[in-house]
């Protein structure tokens, strides 16, 4: 299948009429300002029977149209367009999820030429309607009045496809695989840059709670070994004890203790030993 947004200079944009069925209104301005842009002339129904009674005083070149629609639906619309004698050689073109391969034999059963999955590239959708338009004379040369029965998903299938729009569905069910398959493998290579990125961020953040609780610890650690004592002690100044903050007087021996890592060792200095005990020469006993 041809791919590209450049027009065959056999093609002029400027005569070619295609009619979009779609029920809803945004999607339908998405495509017709898609189709215009290309230089196509467009026409817009928002149902089946809307766009049946549009066809019955013109007859497009294509017809692009939606399967889910209220009313009938866009293989009942296609089905009308192919059985009427004035439009079966419009090509019509349908909508779909495609999510089922019982989508592929109704678009046959129903005469559909191609079939363009949601949600869609606008270079997707014109590079269909290119290929339909440049084969349209040879699809109308290719019919085989061939009758094929088909067993599948539990019931029996009836078939009269010609022999391009056989290729066609083929051929648009392969693209559309392979576009897939590309769109899931950007989505890994996405996913996969994403993984990567949030295994450096979990990374960085485990090394940044790792130094949080490592200067925590420090943090603990110094303020276990830093305890100063501060601000104004009231202090006894006949029997130096000091007073708590519960108002107790203490020894100062025990008040220290309790606000340092201090330990006292008790003894008695030269003077005091000197007033306590005048006999006993300390110098002498060196």
């Amino acid at each position: 299948m041809a791919l590209g947004a450049g027009y065959p200079p056999s093609i002029d944009s400027s005569q070619v009429e295609v009619l979009v069925v779609e029920d809803s209104p945004t999607q339908a301005l998405c495509l017709q300002r898609t189709l215009e842009l290309a230089g196509y002339h467009v026409s817009i129904a928002h149902d089946g029977r809307q766009a049946m009674d549009y066809l019955e005083g013109h007859t497009p070149t294509l017809v692009v149209s939606d399967i889910m629609m209220p009313g009938f639906d866009g293989y009942e619309l296609c089905r009308l367009i192919k059985n009427d004698e004035r439009l079966r050689g419009v090509p019509v073109i349908l909508v779909t999820a495609l999510t089922d391969p019982v989508d592929i034999l109704r678009g046959l059963q129903c005469g559909a030429d191609n079939f363009i999955t949601k949600p869609y590239q606008e270079k997707e959708l014109l590079s269909r309607i290119q290929y339909l338009l440049i084969n349209t004379d040879l699809r109308k040369q290719s019919a085989a009045g061939l009758v094929m029965e088909i067993f599948f998903a539990g019931r029996k299938h009836f078939l009269t496809p010609e022999r391009m729009q056989i290729v066609d569905l083929l051929l648009s069910s392969f693209e559309t695989a392979v576009m897939n398959k590309c769109e899931f493998e950007n989505a890994n290579k996405e996913l996969r840059a994403v993984n990567d990125r949030l295994t450096l961020e979990i990374a960085e953040r485990k090394r940044a709670e790792e130094e949080r609780e490592r200067l925590i610890q420090e943090l603990q650690r110094a303020l276990a070994e830093v305890k100063r004592l501060s601000g104004l002690l009231p202090i006894c100044a006949s029997c130096k004890r000091i007073r708590d903050d519960r108002g107790y007087w203490r020894q100062i021996e025990a008040y220290i203790s309790d606000h340092s890592e201090a330990d006292f060792s008790h003894g008695i200095c030269p003077e005091c030993a000197k007033k306590l005990y005048p006999d006993f020469d300390l110098e002498d006993k060196g």
